[in-house]
C-alpha cells in the first residue's frame, strides 16, 4: 500500500502568495502527494489578547500577539483559488486545514480528497459538525489528546454525517519540535483500535527517522512540515524539513513500503539461489568403506545444500554404508 505524504507548507509561506508557488513546486519536486496549507481568518481563530505559544515565541521573538501573527500571515480567499489552480497545473494534490467555521465554507468549493482537522480542534463541536456535515473522506489529527477525546469527535463527525470508515486518524504531538521520548509512536496501535479507515502520523520532530519509524509500524499517511529555509522568520520552520531532507524522507519511505512485505514468512524470489549455497548437507567426514556403521565420528555437515538435509542427522547415524565414500562426499543410502 502507497503511503500519502503530505508536505505540510502550512504558514511557512510567510504570508506571500508568490512563496508559497514556489514552495508548491518544491515540495512537489521532492516527493509529496499533497501540499496543504492552513485557511483561517485571525478575528474567527483567536482572541486579540491571546499570546502566542512557548515555541512560536522562541521562534519569532517580538512583543506581537498571536492574533497579530496569524493576520500577517493568513491567506485571502483569492490566495487560496491560485494556489488550487497552480496545485491542479503542477499534478500535486492540494489540501488546506481550516481553522473556523467560515473556512470550511471557503475550502468546500474545492472539492478536496480530504478534510484535515488540526488538533486544536479536536474538541471543537461545532466545528467538527461543519466538517462532518461535508460527508467526505477526514484525516484527523489527535495531537494533545486522549483516546476518549478522539472517540468523541469521531462520533460527532458520523452524527454529522461522516462515516468512519472515511475518517483516517493520525497520531501527532504538536511541540514544535517534538522531543523524540515524547513522540509514542506505538500510540498508533491505541487508534487503530477505533474502527475507523486507518492510522496515520503527523510529524514534529527533527530529521526523518520518526516519520520513516511510523510507515514501518503502520502509518498509511505522513504529514510533515515543509520549509524552504529552515533559518527563515516564523514560527515553524525550525521544525520543518527543507527540500533536500523531505526529498529523503520520500525515498526511505518507499524504500520501506517495499520492504514490509507480507505476513507470511517464504523463501523470496531473490534469496531462493542462496539456499543450495548456504545450507549443508551431511557428508563423509573422512573415507568410509561399504558396509560400514555411519557415526558422528565418520560423519559431518557442510556446503552446499544439495545432498541430504542435516535435520534428518538421527535418522542416517547408525545406519550401514551402501558403498564407499570419499572425504567430503555427500552420503546417499
Amino acid at each position: 500500500m502507497k503511503t500519502i505524504i503530505i508536505a505540510e507548507i502550512g504558514v511557512n509561506h510567510g504570508g506571500d502568495i508568490e512563496t508559497a508557488r514556489r514552495m508548491i513546486t518544491a515540495a512537489r519536486e521532492a516527493g509529496a502527494d499533497y501540499v496543504k496549507f492552513q485557511t483561517f481568518k485571525a478575528e474567527n481563530l483567536v482572541c486579540r489578547s491571546a499570546r502566542r505559544a512557548e515555541y512560536q515565541e522562541r521562534n519569532c521573538g517580538g512583543t506581537e500577539s498571536q492574533f497579530e501573527m496569524l493576520r500577517r500571515l493568513q491567506l485571502s480567499s483569492d490566495n487560496f483559488v491560485a494556489l488550487a489552480e497552480e496545485c491542479a497545473r503542477q499534478h500535486v494534490g492540494f489540501l488546506s486545514s481550516p481553522f473556523d467555521i467560515e473556512s470550511v465554507g471557503t475550502l468546500a468549493r474545492f472539492n478536496m480528497d480530504y478534510w484535515k482537522i488540526p488538533s486544536g480542534e479536536i474538541t471543537n463541536l461545532p466545528f467538527l459538525e461543519a466538517i462532518g456535515a461535508q460527508r467526505a473522506n477526514v484525516i484527523l489529527s489527535t495531537g494533545m489528546s486522549t483516546i476518549n477525546e478522539v472517540e468523541n469527535a469521531i462520533r460527532i463527525l458520523e452524527n454529522a454525517g461522516t462515516n468512519r470508515k472515511n475518517i483516517i486518524l493520525l497520531h501527532c504531538n504538536t511541540q514544535y519540535p517534538t522531543p523524540p521520548e515524547d513522540v509514542n509512536l506505538l500510540a498508533m496501535k491505541a487508534l487503530e483500535t477505533l474502527g475507523c479507515r486507518s492510522v496515520g502520523f503527523s510529524d514534529h520532530t527533527v530529521g526523518t527517522a520518526v516519520p520513516a519509524a511510523a510507515v514501518a509500524l503502520g502509518a498509511t499517511v505522513i504529514e510533515k512540515h515543509f520549509t524552504l529555509d529552515k533559518n527563515a522568520p516564523g514560527p515553524d520552520h525550525r521544525a520543518s524539513a527543507d527540500p533536500e531532507e523531505f526529498a529523503s524522507m520520500v525515498r526511505d519511505i518507499r524504500i520501506i513500503e517495499k520492504a514490509l512485505g507480507s505476513t507470511r514468512k517464504q523463501v523470496t524470489l531473490s534469496e531462493g539461489a542462496n539456499v543450495l549455497v548456504a545450507r549443508k548437507s551431511i557428508v563423509a567426514a573422512r573415507g568410509i568403506r561399504k558396509g560400514e556403521l555411519l557415526t558422528a565420528e565418520n560423519l559431518t555437515t557442510k556446503r552446499p545444500g544439495n545432498g541430504i538435509s542435516p535435520m534428518l542427522w538421527h535418522q542416517i547415524i547408525g545406519k550401514h554404508a551402501t558403498r564407499d565414500f570419499a572425504p567430503d562426499e555427500p552420503i546417499s543410502i
